[in-house]
Parts: C-alpha cells; structure tokens; sequence
C-alpha cells in the first residue's frame, strides 16, 4: 500500500509544480511571439535567405532548434498539468503502474513523475 504524503510536502510540491507551468507557459509564449515577429519581418523584408547559403541554411538550423525546444516544453508542460490533476484527484505520489509510493527524492527532483523507479525502468 502506497503512503500518503503530509501536507507540507504536497504543498511544497505543488508549489513546484505550479512554477514550472507557469514558466513553460511562458516560454512557449514567447517563442511564438518571436516566430510571429520574424514571420512579420520576413515578410515584409525584400527577400529571405536563400537556404542553400551559410546564413540561410544557420537560419534553418536555429529555427528547429526552437521547435525542437518548443517540443520538449509542451512535452514537459502535458506532464506537469498531469501531475496536477492526480495531486487533486489525491493521486499524487503513487506509481501509476504498480500502486506503491513514489520516494519522495523522485518527486523533489522531478515533481511531474508517475512511475516509480522500477515502473519507469521498466518502460525503457
């Protein structure tokens, strides 16, 4: 059976968890209004870089770089607002796979887990 964990720490991780939604928020908010903002500057600039030229082809390589951290954001953003909801629904802190407890190291170091170590070793 999986322990509950005291209020303190369930606020403190909360607290955490609530932090990193709001960053991520803005970070992926951000980032659009900088894609929107280049968009509008391409556009109204007289020609782009071509792609096949060193400034073109830095450009690509920048402009996925972005997506690719905008990706991983919205990843990590999904798993906090789940977290979220299983600390609300009383969830929190339990090992969705197997029912025991998450340690609450785990959960200090990365407060948006479902699984404990087992569980999640064995989903590699």
């Amino acid at each position: 059976m999986a322990r509950k964990l005291s209020p303190g720490t369930l606020n403190r991780l909360r607290e955490k968890l609530e932090e990193e939604r709001e960053s991520l928020a803005r970070l992926l908010d951000e980032h659009e209004q900088e894609r929107e903002e280049a968009r509008l500057a391409e556009t109204a600039s007289e020609r782009s870089p071509d792609p096949m030229t060193a400034e073109g082809g830095s450009m690509a390589f920048e402009y996925e770089k972005e997506l690719s951290i905008d990706q991983n954001a919205a990843d990590l953003l999904i798993k906090v607002e789940h977290a979220l909801g299983r600390l609300e629904r009383g969830e929190y802190g339990i090992c969705e796979s197997c029912g025991t407890s998450v340690p609450v190291a785990r959960l200090e170091a990365l407060p948006y887990v479902t699984l404990c170590v087992d569980c999640a070793r064995d989903r590699r």
